[in-house]
């Protein structure tokens, strides 16, 4: 989206060679110490989107999180950590750390997922589209065919679709319940 400001952020601790980087270690990490290690580095990782929508001079409601692997666990924590902190989430290849009770239709999230991944399994993104929906929130999963652990032109391609073309829940339970939009609630069509 050229017209749209876009910041880079790494996880702030190094991993294998430079300039290799993580937001947690993986060093013996299991599905019970996972979210403790997410938890821990998610105060960073809200302040840092919060300090480049502050310099952006970007809301949360205009705001996009892409994420890929780690950085798309952190960005599918940070909807749980922070409602409203981004209206959309693109998660490449991640999963929850564990999957949400509650969930709101203020973010949006695209789940983009190979399904030949050997390092996160697809059926992490399943479960996740699954107790999203069954909870009431806005989500979508694309399976991308033959695609192991990585970011090709047709995830990115689906991730642009639904950045420009998916039209968010809460838009249209605002129509259905007669409410009238607000300011930054117009979408632009392209």
């Amino acid at each position: 989206l050229p017209e749209a400001p876009e910041v880079c952020i790494s996880g702030p601790n190094p991993r294998g060679q430079a300039p290799g980087r993580q937001w947690f270690s993986v060093a013996d990490e299991t599905e019970e110490n996972r979210q403790q290690r997410v938890d821990d580095i998610m105060p960073l990782f809200i302040v840092t989107v919060l300090y480049w929508q502050a310099q952006s001079g970007v809301s949360g409601a205009a705001t996009a999180i892409l994420g890929f692997s780690q950085g798309a666990i952190m960005a599918l924590e940070s909807v749980k950590a922070e409602p409203g902190l981004v209206s959309r989430v693109i998660a490449f290849n991640g999963r929850f750390a564990k999957l949400p009770e509650q969930v709101t239709t203020a973010t949006t999230v695209h789940l983009i997922h190979g399904d030949e991944d050997r390092v996160i399994d697809l059926s992490h993104a399943v479960k996740a589209e699954e107790a999203l929906l069954l909870a009431g929130g806005d989500v979508t999963l694309d399976v991308i065919e033959d695609l192991g652990h990585a970011i090709d032109g047709r995830s990115m391609q689906a991730a642009l679709d639904h950045l420009r073309f998916t039209v968010p829940k809460r838009y249209f339970d605002e129509a259905l319940s007669g409410g009238k939009p607000q300011d930054d609630d117009i979408i632009e069509m392209i």
